[in-house]
């Protein structure tokens, strides 16, 4: 009988070792997927807020060093109309890749513009006061595939 209870020690411990481990990569893939989402939402929400023509709104996603730079809503939102119609005007919009960076996530959105051409955008995100924000875009043509 003690032989037994030997046995279901043994047999125990690993399993319980395996649960505790799925349960920690579970819960920082967890944290990774809340990331993800809301590295996403960020974007969305800013994209949505251009095509709906809401400067507030999209100047709230915006970064302090965005709005530093820019000064108001009105002039970020004209040079994002001017210079990335593709972001203010998307017309599909596509997640890729999310690559860290230490202090800052690169996110790829693959983004088709208003005529249509098709763009890989990298959205260089930034954690302020538990919040993403937008850092900046860099845009460029994306690769044609089979």
């Amino acid at each position: 009988m003690g032989h037994q209870n030997i046995m279901f020690g043994k047999w125990l411990i690993p399993v319980l070792l395996t649960f505790m481990g799925l349960a920690i990569l579970g819960s920082s893939q967890s944290v990774a997927s809340d990331k993800d989402a809301d590295i996403r939402d960020t974007i969305l929400r800013q994209i949505e807020a251009f095509a709906n023509n809401d400067e507030e709104q999209a100047w709230a996603h915006a970064s302090e060093g965005i709005k530093r730079r820019f000064g108001s809503s009105q002039v970020f939102v004209d040079m994002v109309r001017e210079a990335y119609p593709a972001v203010h005007n998307a017309t599909a919009i596509e997640f890729t890749q999310r690559v860290p960076h230490g202090a800052f996530e690169i996110q790829v959105v693959r983004l088709q513009g208003p005529e249509g051409k098709r763009w890989d955008a990298y959205y260089r995100m930034v954690l302020t006061e538990g919040a993403w924000k937008v850092a900046g875009v860099r845009l460029q043509p994306a690769e044609l595939g089979i």
